[in-house]
């Protein structure tokens, strides 16, 4: 049992999380000369866009419902301020249900973001509920309340890596963790 915050619920397996960015590209001038350039942060709206309107899955797994989301958690761009910029960068952080392999993650945001250079940053795969196993099982009897999925990533994923069946479970508000 991972003392995670849950605010005393069972929060079984976890979403898995990948980091990637997005790299646009333009051309720099000299922003008195702003035609002779692209700029490349103006040239990342599509990217902003396909975030905005980006609907995410909901998955059911043993009785637990897993959110995914694809954010924007980061954006750069631009050399001086008074320069076209010739490449932006836009950080994404997709948090997926643990019924995708962080291969299968990666590629879903080469979809998304399709056309576009996309660079892998950081990766770590979920982990299944695991309330099949004869200890979860003793945990959740004991507990008596039904279990819900776990939104972020916890160590439980390291664990279920191993075989080794695990839960989250203890005090605190995980919407202010």
């Amino acid at each position: 049992v991972l003392f995670e915050p849950t605010d005393g619920t069972i929060e079984a397996g976890c979403q898995g999380t990948c980091r990637a960015e997005v790299r646009v590209p333009g051309r720099r001038a000299h922003s008195a000369r702003s035609w002779l350039g692209e700029n490349a942060i103006h040239a990342a709206a599509p990217v902003l866009a396909a975030l905005s309107s980006y609907e995410a899955r909901d998955v059911e797994i043993d009785g637990c419902v897993y959110k995914e989301g694809l954010q924007a958690v980061a954006i750069s761009g631009g050399v001086a301020g008074n320069v076209v910029p010739d490449a932006a960068t836009v950080s994404v952080n997709f948090r997926f249900a643990p019924d995708r392999s962080e291969s299968q993650a990666l590629d879903h945001v080469r979809d998304v973001f399709s056309g576009y250079d996309v660079t892998l940053t950081d990766s770590s795969g979920g982990a299944l509920p695991g309330l099949t196993a004869p200890a979860a099982q003793h945990f959740v009897d004991a507990v008596g309340e039904k279990p819900v999925a776990k939104y972020g990533w916890t160590d439980v994923a390291r664990f279920s890596e191993l075989g080794v069946p695990a839960l989250n479970y203890g005090p605190g508000d995980p919407n202010l963790a």
